[in-house]
């Protein structure tokens, strides 16, 4: 359920109105989603999904007690209320405390646009078609999601916070099959304005992926020069942010932490060409501008030209350490170069283009040894051509040498990611030496 910024906050302002405790703080979100699922031709599912939670949080002399209710009865949210209040009471002192945040001035971010807010199943459908008839046209099976919604985020305090922040979306994943299900190529969009949306294009690049004359071949394991799509360059660098830190690098668990204790900060970690950064005012992909316990998203470099400028740190733990509050980024940009997808395949002497990863996972932190496979699209390049389609691989590779060591950058756009996190990615794509594909994978 998509709840406006006036009703979030009369809900807000009513329950706090009744706490008790020493301190509360109410969260709400919510949405509303239709999606509609296809394969072989034809419409398989649709679903129309609507869902509002609450988490109460009630704070009782440095304790805090926590209730979440997926309601809007005023009688359960009351009795939440004061299931929180219990169960703060019950707790021991939390020695990380940190009380309700006051009032916070928030970045301007667009995010939001009613012409995506007002899509239909009929729209999802058109999408749906474009894919199909694609796959028709170059006698490939096809297979997909398209979805399209809103969501809302809203959170008051007790200390006199509210904040809220709106998003629409609109997304389609197609995957095209040979007709002998040997080879299978992937593209996919995701944006918050429809305008930007292009569903044909989804429908060509899966489908001419997967309409290979040729079988796959097998490649031996080893090391490989290799040009990544913005999509799996977006993963890569999705691992990479999700690793910055602070406590743990502080603590010594971290790839960024310094020898002698503390942090690499403002080190020369990386390639000069890599640089990362999240903005409200993105025009790719925007961050929204509240982030974790309300702390405000602020425009933010988190690599700049190789060197290590931010690590993110929740409240509890910048309290205890006397410095600044940093949200988590669920949102970000790496900035891209001027070489483009057919200049850098032209470079390569023998390597492989990736369309996508998948499965991936970090093993070791301090390393930054990321491990996962490809998927839906593998080319081996020969003397600067596409020789034909490769199978999958796995994958285990440290993100610090393979960052360390980029060849050339095309423009930066904005990807469809599968672990967004309710986020935003934009990524180029990327050209690199000595990637280590570990061993052999048969699927396709």
């Amino acid at each position: 359920m998509f709840l406006s910024r006036e009703d979030a906050r009369a809900i807000c302002e009513r329950l706090l109105s009744n706490s008790r405790a020493d301190g509360c703080e109410i969260e709400i979100s919510g949405g509303a989603e239709q999606n509609l699922r296809f394969a072989r031709g034809e419409a398989t599912t649709n679903a129309a999904l609507a869902r509002v939670s609450f988490r109460i949080s009630s704070h009782v002399d440095r304790r805090i007690g926590s209730v979440s209710v997926s309601s809007l009865e005023e009688s359960e949210l009351l009795a939440a209320l004061s299931r929180s209040e219990a169960i703060a009471r019950s707790l021991p002192q939390d020695p990380d405390y940190v009380a309700p945040l006051g009032p916070q001035n928030y970045s301007a971010a667009s995010r939001y646009d009613e012409g995506t807010a007002a899509l239909r199943l009929n729209d999802l459908a058109d999408w749906a078609r474009l894919v199909i008839e694609e796959g028709e046209r170059r006698s490939v099976e096809t297979f997909g999601c398209a979805a399209a919604g809103r969501r809302f985020h809203a959170l008051a305090t007790s200390e006199g916070l509210f904040a809220y922040d709106r998003v629409s979306e609109a997304e389609m994943s197609a995957t095209a099959r040979d007709k002998a299900d040997g080879w299978s190529g992937w593209a996919g969009d995701n944006q918050f304005f429809v305008s930007r949306f292009d569903a044909a294009e989804v429908a060509r690049r899966a489908c001419e992926k997967a309409a290979q004359a040729a079988p796959p071949r097998d490649l031996e394991p080893g090391e490989y020069t290799v040009v990544f799509e913005p999509a799996a360059v977006a993963e890569l660098a999705h691992w990479l942010v999700s690793s910055l830190n602070a406590r743990a690098a502080d603590e010594g668990r971290s790839f960024f932490s310094g020898k002698g204790g503390g942090t690499r900060l403002f080190e020369r970690l990386f390639d000069e060409k890599l640089t990362i950064r999240s903005d409200p005012g993105d025009a790719l992909a925007p961050e929204s501008p509240i982030g974790q316990e309300g702390v405000p998203h602020r425009p933010r470099l988190w690599i700049d030209r190789g060197a290590l400028t931010s690590l993110y740190r929740a409240r509890a733990y910048a309290q205890r350490v006397g410095d600044e509050a940093v949200p988590h980024p669920r949102s970000f940009r790496m900035e891209g170069g001027q070489a483009s997808l057919a200049d850098m395949i032209g470079s390569v002497r023998r390597g492989v283009l990736v369309t996508r990863l998948w499965y991936s996972n970090m093993l070791d932190p301090r390393g930054l040894l990321l491990t996962g496979l490809t998927r839906d699209g593998n080319f081996l390049i020969e003397n600067g051509k596409l020789a034909g389609p490769a199978r999958n691989m796995r994958f285990n590779q440290s993100l610090a040498h393979l960052f360390a060591r980029i060849e050339a950058l095309g423009p930066s756009e904005r990807t469809w990611s599968a672990i967004r996190d309710e986020g935003a990615a934009a990524a180029p794509p990327m050209l690199v030496e000595k990637f280590c594909f570990s061993s052999r994978s048969s699927g396709v």
